[in-house]
C-alpha cells in the first residue's frame, strides 16, 4: 500500500522504521516543525524526520492542517492509507476522509483507558499493572475512532514511563504491520468504544513532577517512575529543589511526613510508610546517590521536604 507517515518523537520512530522494512511504500511523512531546544535554541528536527531524511523520503511540517496546505499535499501523494503514531495534531474531517482505506493511529494504552497525549505517564502514576498498545480508525474526537487491534503487556514494578514507553513503540510498530495486512486483505474488525470506560490521560505539566509526603510512599514512588524522564520528579529542602531520579518504597517505616529519618540512608517519611532516595540531584549540581548527597548537609538546615520553596 502507499503510504503516508505521520508522526513525531521518539516514540513514533520504531513504526515508521518497520513500514520503511515492509514491502509497503512510504510515500511521505508528515512530522511537527523543528523546535528550538538546548541553552542556544538551535532548531533541531523531530526524530521522526531524522529517520524520513536518512532513507529520502520527503518530509512535511505545516504549522497548521485546517489551512488546506496539507490537504492539497495529501491528495497530490495519493496515499491509500495514512498512519499516525504521536503526531501531535488534530486532522480535520476533510483528511480522515482523504485515504481509501482511512486514517490508523497507534495508541499507546489499551483503549478506551487513558485517551489523549499522556497514556504512558499516567498508568504508571496511577499505579496500574497492565497496559499495551491499540490500533484504531481515527474520528473527529480526542482518540475516540474504533478499535481494530490490542496488544497487552505487564508494567514492570521498577519500569519507568521512558522505559515503558520504548517498549509499547517496539510493540505498536509490530500490531501495525499485522493490522495493516487484516486491512489489506479485508479482514480488519471493528469495534467501537465502551464510552462508559474512557478515561483521559493529558499531557504533563512541569507541576505534575513536585512530591508530597503526605501521600502514601508507594503513590509517590508511582509518581516518581510515572514522570521519568520528564517533567522529573521533585522536592524542596528550604528554599532549594531536590530533583529525586530514583527511589525505593518502605512500607513498614513510619515517622512525621517529609522529615528524613536520620542514620546514612536518605529516607523520607510520608504519610504512609516512608520513601528511600536512592538519587538525586541538587539544584544546580550534579546526579548523585542520596547517602552522598546527606553526607553534605548542615546541621543547621531544617531536614524536612515540601512540595513548593519556603519563603
Amino acid at each position: 500500500m502507499r503510504i503516508v507517515y505521520m508522526g513525531t518523537p521518539d516514540f513514533a520512530v520504531p513504526t515508521l522504521q518497520a513500514l520503511l522494512d515492509s514491502p509497503h511504500q512510504v510515500v511521505g511523512v508528515f512530522s511537527q516543525p523543528d523546535r528550538p531546544k538546548g541553552r542556544g535554541y538551535k532548531l533541531v528536527p523531530p526524530p521522526v524526520k531524522e529517520l524520513a531524511q536518512s532513507r529520502q523520503i520527503p518530509v512535511y511540517q505545516p504549522e497548521k492542517m485546517r489551512d488546506g496546505t496539507a490537504a492539497g499535499i495529501l491528495k497530490e501523494l495519493q496515499p491509500d492509507v495514512i498512519v499516525v503514531a504521536a503526531y501531535g495534531r488534530i486532522l480535520p474531517k476533510e483528511i480522515l476522509e482523504l485515504p481509501p482505506y482511512g486514517c490508523i493511529n497507534v495508541h499507546a494504552s489499551l483503549l478506551p483507558q487513558y485517551r489523549g497525549a499522556g497514556p504512558v505517564q499516567w498508568s504508571v502514576i496511577n499505579g496500574e499493572k497492565t497496559t499495551g498498545v491499540t490500533t484504531m480508525f481515527m474520528g473527529e474526537g480526542m482518540d475516540t475512532g474504533d478499535i481494530l487491534e490490542q496488544e497487552s503487556t505487564t508494567i514492570g514494578p521498577d519500569e519507568t514511563a521512558g522505559e515503558l514507553m520504548d517498549r509499547l513503540a517496539d510493540l505498536g510498530a509490530n500490531l501495525l504491520l499485522h493490522t495493516l495486512k487484516r486491512l489489506e486483505a479485508g479482514e480488519a474488525v471493528r469495534t467501537v468504544q465502551d464510552e462508559g470506560r474512557a478515561t483521559y490521560a493529558p499531557m504533563l505539566k512541569k507541576s505534575d513532577g513536585a512530591l508530597d509526603f503526605s501521600q502514601p510512599a508507594y503513590k509517590l514512588y508511582d509518581l516518581i517512575r510515572g514522570v521519568s524522564p520528564w517533567p522529573g520528579a521533585y522536592a524542596y529542602l528550604g528554599d532549594k529543589m531536590i530533583k529525586i531520579h530514583r527511589a525505593a518504597p518502605l512500607y513498614d517505616q513510619k515517622g512525621e511526613p517529609g522529615f528524613l529519618t536520620g542514620g546514612k540512608r536518605m529516607i523520607v517519611s510520608c504519610g504512609e510508610g516512608s520513601l528511600e532516595l536512592l538519587e538525586v540531584q541538587p539544584q544546580g549540581g550534579k546526579r548523585m546517590r542520596g547517602e552522598d548527597f546527606l553526607r553534605g548537609l548542615r546541621f543547621d538546615v531544617e531536614k524536612k521536604f515540601t512540595s513548593c520553596p519556603s519563603e
